[in-house]
């Protein structure tokens, strides 16, 4: 029954998480679905037939296996998902809610074979109060999920595969009359900003959004409580509120923290808590936690990025929600495992392209420190319809005010690579920065653009970042210096940084030697030119400290079902880790090199073998001080490196079995790595040629 299962609900990614002993409580809705990928007439009828259904779990698509197997024809349609719930008379003196974390990308929501709600967008949570269409007993929840295209919902395109589905969870939440709201935007209904942050106190201000369901007027009491890392309350505050029947109100508190902690990146990702309770005399109504981090950052266009104080180049990844063999539909292990990477290549931010990702995420950020941008889907180009504005307007009302209170978020970005438009069709950019900034007034928005820098649209938010692809799409690695450059002379009044850069790379795909970049479009993509790229690319960032923030694409391979290129169709091969996450690319150990200060060697090539015979360079990649190679059993001499990059330029490899071993000293520590290559004639005639021509992305 219901009521027993509100007793042991969960609320896992769930933005307003209730507490221990919470008065609201909440049932993830997960197991005894019943689901179809076609339309169904009458399917939201309680007494239709789901027999022959298939029997899912949530999270769910039903595109994990067609949107990455290449050929762009995966399914865009309707599906349907139905739920028998058990609901007991006394639950129906609470207000009862359906709160959808996302479905995509239009959802119908029948309970009972009545209209519950629709949403538009395929990325936010959205929250219906169904208390009216429920009984005691059986009821059923239908649910009409369509993936189609629609000309008013952005994203309209995109280099990824748009998954259709129930694809994050759905709660069932049981709030007493009075609550904190769930239905603003699908808010936590609790919003806090701090006003003023020095040494000696904090002054946060917390807005709670209150509604009452009942039918005469309550007069409660709000009350916040901000509890440090221990658990021990720093600050406290409250306000009478009068609320009338069917109504909402505000309840603003105001709180001082003494000498504030700060949340200081991945050095101290420090974080308080914000409990927040509605009270009637000693009756507790409701109650919502969020996290709070007090921080301070500013952007110099001359100097970059910085961090309360002190300056913090943000030096990171972009990522996707997508996962091999899953889509869109990922648990919380699945990100776990995602960060568990992150953080071991010692990434400072990410860019979590190009849409709302799941409340988990971006907790997951607050907690290891890792400075968060955060992107509105508003990919490739702008709808011609006052639909298409309107939901591009939604869709962020609902990213900021979801993701207000999570401290690692410090840029609301707009668009990424919108088409060559001419002026007058900027005005939506103009729209939704405005919006930005009422929503939010304290962090400032931001754009991925690949439009040449005197478009005027890149100039429309505070700050700008751009995709350049130099070595890969356009131009040579040796690009680099010059382009970057031009970019400052340009605007040398603007912050400007990079948000997406980078090369596709197969790990069962190798070359040496190499001057001139693959056809990117091609099937051959070595993992050796990816990490030229990176090196180049790098080496320039890092002697240009106004960047205020450098963005590698990508850090997964990810699905894009149109792709046909490299060696597997339907994927993006730009990760610097495989797709099933099982591979670190050579990449991958460059940037570990320059970001991690966890000592480490990594020979690079070692999945190179066959290997030719000749005269070949050895290249090893390593945050230590210097770096020795052995060749069986026979040292090649110890080399230092001031850029991570240890490097043997003549090592003779003869046919037959070759053993290396690089061995790094670092602090009075020895670190070792090996590898084995079989060298053989062989390999010496199985790599294409390479070109230098110009293609388009």
């Amino acid at each position: 029954m219901l009521a027993a299962l509100l007793l042991m609900a969960m609320a896992v990614g769930c933005s307003a998480a209730p507490a221990a002993n919470s008065p609201r409580k909440d049932v993830l809705l997960r197991d005894g679905w019943a689901f179809i990928r076609q339309d169904v007439p009458a399917a939201q009828s309680p007494q239709f037939d789901d027999s022959r259904w298939q029997r899912i779990a949530l999270p769910h698509t039903w595109n994990a296996h067609d949107g990455q197997d290449g050929g762009n024809d995966y399914y865009r349609g309707r599906g349907w998902y139905r739920l028998h719930l058990n609901v007991d008379a006394a639950d129906l003196r609470k207000q009862l809610f359906l709160r959808f974390e996302a479905a995509s990308l239009v959802a119908q929501v029948y309970l009972n074979g009545q209209f519950a709600g629709t949403h538009r967008g395929g990325f936010a949570a959205f929250c219906f109060n169904v208390t009216p269409l429920l009984h005691a007993g059986d009821n059923v929840v239908a649910v009409c999920v369509d993936n189609s295209h629609f000309d008013d919902i952005p994203p309209h395109s995109g280099d990824f595969t748009i998954c259709g589905g129930l694809y994050r969870n759905v709660h069932l939440l049981a709030l007493n009359a009075v609550n904190i709201t769930p239905t603003d935007d699908g808010s936590p209904g609790v919003y806090l900003r701090t006003l003023d942050l020095a040494e000696t106190s904090a002054n946060v201000q917390a807005t709670v959004k209150l509604h009452n369901d009942g039918d005469g007027t309550q007069s409660i009491v709000a009350a916040c409580a901000i509890k440090d890392a221990s658990g021990a309350t720093v600050a406290t505050a409250q306000a009478q509120q009068t609320i009338a029947a069917r109504s909402a109100a505000d309840a603003m508190l105001s709180l001082v923290i003494p000498h504030p902690h700060l949340w200081n990146g991945r050095a101290d990702p420090y974080l308080y808590q914000a409990v927040v309770e509605l009270k009637r005399g000693s009756e507790v109504l409701d109650r919502v936690v969020q996290p709070l981090g007090l921080r301070q950052y500013r952007i110099d266009p001359q100097a970059g990025f910085f961090l309360n104080g002190r300056s913090y180049p943000l030096r990171g990844v972009c990522v996707h929600q997508d996962y091999l063999n899953k889509g869109w539909a990922i648990a919380p292990a699945d990100i776990d495992t995602n960060y568990r990477l992150i953080n071991e290549l010692g990434a400072s931010a990410v860019r979590l392209a190009h849409y709302q990702h799941p409340d988990y995420e971006y907790a997951v950020c607050d907690r290891s420190g890792v400075v968060v941008w955060a992107e509105l889907p508003m990919v490739n180009r702008i709808g011609d319809t006052a639909a298409f504005s309107e939901n591009a307007k939604q869709q962020l009302r609902e990213l900021i005010k979801q993701n207000y209170n999570h401290p690692s978020i410090c840029f609301w970005s707009l668009f990424n690579e919108l088409g060559p438009r001419t002026r007058t069709d900027w005005q939506l950019v103009s729209q939704v920065n405005e919006l930005a900034h009422d929503l939010d007034a304290d962090r400032p928005t931001v754009a991925a653009s690949h439009l040449p820098v005197g478009i005027p649209v890149n100039w429309i938010p505070d700050l700008i970042a751009f995709n350049r692809y130099f070595g890969w799409y356009s131009g040579t690695i040796a690009d680099w210096p010059r382009e970057l450059d031009a970019l400052h002379a340009a605007r040398p009044d603007r912050a400007i940084g990079i948000s997406e850069y980078g090369a596709g790379a197969s790990v069962n795909q190798h070359q040496d030697r190499m001057t001139t970049r693959p056809s990117t479009k091609g099937p051959w993509h070595p993992e050796e030119w990816q990490a030229l790229v990176h090196e180049a690319a790098y080496r320039a960032i890092q002697q240009r400290p106004w960047l205020w923030g450098t963005f590698v694409w990508v850090m997964f391979d990810f699905a894009s079902d149109e792709r046909h290129e490299g060696e597997i169709a339907g994927q993006n091969d730009k990760g610097l880790v495989t797709a099933d996450r099982a591979t670190r690319k050579d990449a991958f150990y460059f940037y570990k090199a320059n970001w991690s200060p966890e000592p480490f060697v990594y020979i690079t090539s070692r999945r190179y073998t066959p290997h030719p015979p000749g005269k070949r360079a050895v290249k090893v990649y390593s945050n230590c001080q210097t770096v020795e190679l052995v060749m069986n059993g026979q040292s090649l001499g110890r080399v230092t490196a001031a850029d991570h990059v240890f490097v043997w330029p003549d090592v003779m490899l003869s046919e037959g079995r070759c053993e290396l071993k690089a061995i790094g000293q670092r602090d009075g520590r020895t670190l070792t790595d090996a590898c084995t290559w079989t060298i053989s004639n062989a390999a010496a005639t199985t790599h294409p040629t390479t070109t230098s021509v110009y293609e388009a992305p």
